[in-house]
Order: structure tokens, then sequence, then C-alpha cells
């Protein structure tokens, strides 16, 4: 039997997804399970642990009658018996309907898109977005709760990051990382998700005195130049790491005592790898992605804007427990 997920957006999305495909592989466990989703987050499925194929589809794209024509080209050959989607727009329930789909799984809401699915499950926006996806699974009767994020790093992987850490010159006893959180599609959208360098700056100076032998590493992507040669300028005696896949990305993120991030996807791996994460949030409710976890606190500004959470109080957050 096949499976079909349809999910848009980015590798956060993608991340908080893995729960339900995870959970749909345990009552399924012969299924080949496969996802719709757009390019830029064909990534994340480097550590999924269930998907078997990626179907590359730019849902924000100006997409052609071709287009969607070659979409549905390629799942209708595949005959898959169950799709599901979290998206409520009346294309994608066409989409599914044209294809065959026996059993097509949404939300209710929306009543265009409704007609075109076999079965809906009400949308609970309010509540952590993995469990709001894992809903849909009461659409095939699965009532279990919503298992923890998890991801499978590759081996090479795993290797890539022990070699690293020998050449920062970490030797046990763990080291604090820092990701700030920059990439071009949140400052293209207006997304407040970016930490100054200067607060970086007295967060990583109280470390320092107080733990002068702890060290502290800042995962560099290919987005934030700027801003790492900024904060490097002010903080000197940091390790800079570049992982070069997200595979990487997790088995360094497992290696720290602790994660200090914006909301961003490496938040969700640190999640899944049970790193212990503190996250700063702008105007984002933490609520909806952050799960209820001893290994997980966040920060969220009383104004809106992630530039005006004071750096005291993210150290009283990390040494006050």
């Amino acid at each position: 039997m096949r499976i079909l997920a349809l999910v848009p957006g980015g590798m956060d999305d993608q991340i908080l997804f893995f729960p339900t495909l995870d959970d749909l592989k345990q009552h399924y466990p012969e299924a080949q399970i496969d996802v719709v989703i757009e390019p830029r987050a064909k990534a994340a499925y480097r550590v999924s642990k269930t998907v078997s194929d990626t179907i590359l589809f730019d849902f924000e794209g100006s997409n052609s009658l071709a287009d969607w024509g070659n979409l549905l080209g390629v799942i209708r050959d595949r005959e898959y018996a169950i799709a599901l989607s979290p998206s409520q727009r009346w294309g994608m329930g066409f989409l599914l309907w044209l294809a065959g789909i026996d059993t097509r799984i949404g939300y209710a809401g929306n009543a265009a898109s409704e007609a075109l699915l076999t079965r809906t499950v009400p949308l609970k926006q309010e509540q952590y977005a993995a469990d709001m996806y894992h809903d849909l699974l009461k659409g095939l009767d699965i009532k279990t709760p919503t298992p923890e994020l998890a991801v499978s790093v590759p081996t090479k992987d795993l290797e890539w990051a022990d070699a690293e850490r020998q050449r920062l010159g970490i030797q046990g006893g763990g080291y604090v990382l820092i990701y700030g959180g920059v990439s071009q599609t949140s400052q293209m959208k207006g997304a407040d998700k970016t930490y100054p360098a200067e607060n970086w700056k007295k967060i990583v100076q109280d470390f320092q005195q107080r733990q002068p032998d702890l060290s502290i590493v800042v995962v560099k992507e290919s987005e934030d130049e700027e801003f790492i040669a900024e904060l490097m300028n002010v903080c000197p005696g940091l390790k800079l790491t570049a992982p070069h896949n997200v595979g990487q990305l997790v088995a360094m993120i497992a290696g720290a005592s602790l994660l200090l991030c914006t909301e961003s996807a490496p938040m969700h791996l640190g999640i899944a790898a049970q790193t212990f994460t503190l996250a700063l949030f702008g105007a984002t409710d933490p609520d909806r992605l952050l799960p209820k976890s001893e290994r997980v606190s966040s920060i969220k500004s009383l104004t809106g804007a992630i530039a005006d959470i004071a750096p005291t109080m993210v150290l009283d957050r990390v040494w006050g427990g």
C-alpha cells in the first residue's frame, strides 16, 4: 500500500509533521509513505526515518496548468490508497480527487475543500503544531498520542560531527551551541527571528566569566555571512561550525549540553535530539511550536520584537534553571 502526504512549508513544517508520518508507519508498517514538498524543504528528509520518497513541487510558485498536470500524473501513476493534506486550499483537495485516491483526509472548515475530501477532522490551531498535524490521523481512526519529535541521523554525519568536535578542540564535557536564526526566507517574509549580535555578546561574556573552560560554538549557514561576521567580531573567542547538511547539524546539536536559538528549524531539531533547548521568540506564540518538556524552555518578547529580549532574561533562565 502507498500513502501520500502533501506538506507545504519549509523545513520546520516538515519536522513538525514527522510524528504524524512516524505514527502512520507504526500503524501501516508495510506501507510506502511519500510526501509532496517544496524544494526548500527537501533537506529535512535526510533525517526522516519513515519517508520513502519526496516529490518536489513549489506550492508557493506561479505554477502553470502543465506543472499541476505533471504533479497529477506522478500521483496517479503511483496509485496511492490514502492521502493526507494539512492545507485547506481547495486546489489540494481537487488534486487528490482528480488523482482518484480513495481515502482523502484533511481539515474541516472550508466547505469547498471538504466537498472533495472523504474524511475531515477539526482544525485546532491553538495547540502544539505537531499535535495539530497528528489530528489528521483521526481520519483513519488512529487516536494514539502524538509521538515525540524524532530523527534518524546517517552514520557518516555522526562521524563528521565527531571529527568536527575534534577539530574545534572540544574534549568531553559538552559545549553550548548558538544558532542565530538568520535565513533569507525569514528576511524576505519580514519575520523577526534575528537576535542582535550585541545581545549575544553579553550572553557569551557571562558564560566565559562563569565557566571559562566551556566551549561556545556558533552554527554558520550560507545565508548568514553578515550576521556571523558581526558576531565573531564582537565575540572573538567563539568557535565556528558550518555543517554541510541537516544530518551534520543534528549531530552537532545532539552533542551539545545546551542549544541557544531563535525560533527556527534547528530549534525543532534540538527538541528531536533531546538536547536542552532555550528558544527566543518575537511575536510568535511558543505554545504553538514547542512541546511541554523539561528539556525545552522559551522566552517570548513582551513587545513582540525579539531584539527587546534582554540578555539578562536569557541568563537568568540559563543559570536559574
